[in-house]
């Protein structure tokens, strides 16, 4: 109650939500579309507990997240009273600084340490915690250090003599490809991606917040290629993201292959796998050091081809889905369904993936309308159940532009009473669940495995989501054929309301095998 009141004084907007992580994922997208460190407030106890999966995603995303917690009263510790219990030891393993206010005259120092810590550095979440007899305690205001404003994020440039030696590898390489990373978002100027391939002619994959860095135009942008081009490359720039699953902890990378590594930590560079180069610091700032270190290639001539190569292996993917893509098979094909999707969005519309199998077709078929942060998914934890505060965040922002969920049928049951949220404070967002009755992602193996009928609680019934949106006050549609999706999209759009748009989705074999851990 003290915070709401001072956010009253201070013309502070409280966006109010039915579901502690709700609020923490919606500062969490604050913080990707603004490049600021977004901030939540909830209760002791069970308000922390459902936090949790919160914050622990925005640590995994690395982004900067301040969460203001409550506590019993510290004349009371120890003693039993409402909602107490040790938060600090649960959020410390999933933060980048987890601390008690003692002293009310110290709130202004220890929250300008909290902003500063999650924001500087690897960007990540920052846990406040604020006994009630602290937060209701009257000081005097003289007595009282309000420190300076924290400052944004300083340039983190490597060492130039690292930065020659990784011209060095890619001016020989033959067949060189970059990925580039989530990081790149924390950079000053993101548009050092495209600089930097135009003046190499590298090969430019993106994922996560990259996505949309390098526009689909830029004759140096791969989308659909990825896999054999990180096994036929003979270099490897990875920047902005770790070799974790999602690059099979670097076997997806030819064995043979040079590999330059670019991160924020440090402590990153090689994990997994040897680098040839590690180059600590941010990914605009160092791909901007290797351009101005000359990166035109050795051969050209094997540059080109290289380039034409990949290009050609672009159209033979697009070939393969293309019967997906025009099925006018019933229920709708989960292709079909993106490419309606991607056909109906307006310019500038934010996109957010939620869900697992959909999202991942989503990926490869849904366009970035927009950079910054226009494509928002939850990140390396993979958690389900972001997409409605993701979606509250970016409508607050950005009042303006389209917002659209993609929500698998699974990552729907968990938040959709933010509708009800969103309806009374008038944030207009549209959600489309791939509704295919099953946790596909995960089903599609138990059933390789075991069989099906042994596919025991992976299935699910195609839930009348749109009711539920409709009877909280949003606009809500029901599609069963392909042809209706555009229409019923454009609806939801124009309608001016929270609203959902629930399509019954078949099944489809372009995603078989994905499944990574």
């Amino acid at each position: 109650m003290p915070i709401y009141d001072g956010c009253l004084d201070e013309d502070i907007r409280v966006v109010d939500v039915r579901h502690e992580q709700a609020a923490v994922y919606a500062a969490d997208a604050y913080a990707r579309i603004t490049r600021r460190p977004g901030v939540a407030a909830v209760t002791a106890g069970p308000g922390v507990m459902n936090a949790v999966t919160a914050i622990a995603n925005a640590h995994r995303a690395q982004s900067p997240v301040v969460v203001l917690g409550g506590q019993g009263p510290l004349e009371h510790a120890g003693r039993g009273s409402l909602q107490e219990m040790d938060h600090l030891s649960v959020v410390r393993p999933i933060t980048k600084w987890a601390v008690q206010v003692q002293d009310p005259e110290r709130l202004p120092e220890i929250l300008n340490l909290a902003f500063r810590r999650s924001l500087y550095g690897v960007p990540g979440p920052v846990y406040v915690e604020i006994p009630l007899d602290v937060i209701f305690a009257q000081v005097n205001l003289e007595a009282v250090r309000f420190p300076a404003p924290v400052p944004d994020r300083p340039p983190c440039p490597a060492s130039p003599s690292d930065v020659e030696r990784a011209a060095a590898v890619l001016r020989q390489a033959r067949r060189p490809v970059a990925l580039v990373g989530s990081q790149v978002q924390w950079s000053h100027d993101p548009q050092a991606v495209a600089r930097f391939a135009r003046a190499g002619q590298v090969p430019v994959f993106t994922s996560g917040m990259a996505r949309g860095v390098v526009g689909p135009e830029d004759p140096c942008f791969f989308q659909l290629s990825r896999k054999q081009a990180l096994a036929e490359a003979d270099v490897v720039l990875v920047a902005g993201t770790p070799l974790d699953f999602r690059l099979d902890y670097g076997k997806a990378i030819n064995r043979d292959a040079r590999l330059i590594q670019i991160d924020l930590d440090g402590a990153e560079l090689g994990r997994n796998r040897d680098v040839e180069v590690g180059l600590p610091g941010d990914t605009g700032a160092v791909l901007d050091q290797l351009v101005g270190a000359g990166l035109e290639p050795d051969d050209p001539r094997a540059r080109q081809q290289w380039l034409d190569h990949l290009g050609e292996a672009e159209h033979q993917e697009a070939d393969r889905i293309r019967a997906g893509v025009t099925s006018e098979a019933v229920p709708v094909d989960p292709l079909r369904l993106c490419a309606e999707i991607d056909a109906a969005l307006p310019p500038g519309t934010t996109v957010i993936g939620d869900g697992g199998d959909f999202i991942g077709t989503a990926a490869k078929v849904v366009r970035p309308r927009r950079y910054p942060a226009g494509w928002l998914d939850p990140g390396p934890l993979g958690t389900l159940g972001v997409g409605l505060g993701f979606a509250l965040a970016a409508c607050v922002l950005r009042p303006e532009a389209p917002v659209v969920v993609l929500l698998g049928d699974g990552a729907a049951g968990l938040d959709l009473l933010e509708y009800e949220a969103a309806v009374r404070q008038e944030l207009p967002f549209v959600a489309v669940v791939g509704n295919d009755a099953a946790w596909t992602q995960i089903r599609r193996l138990q059933v390789q495995l075991f069989g099906p009928e042994r596919a025991v609680a992976t299935a699910l019934s195609h839930a009348r989501y749109d009711l539920v949106v409709a009877a909280l006050g949003g606009h809500g549609e029901w599609v069963e054929r392909p042809e209706q999706v555009r229409p019923a999209l454009e609806r939801a759009l124009a309608s001016g309301k929270p609203a959902l748009v629930n399509v019954r989705m078949g099944t489809s074999d372009f995603r078989a095998g994905a499944i990574a851990v």
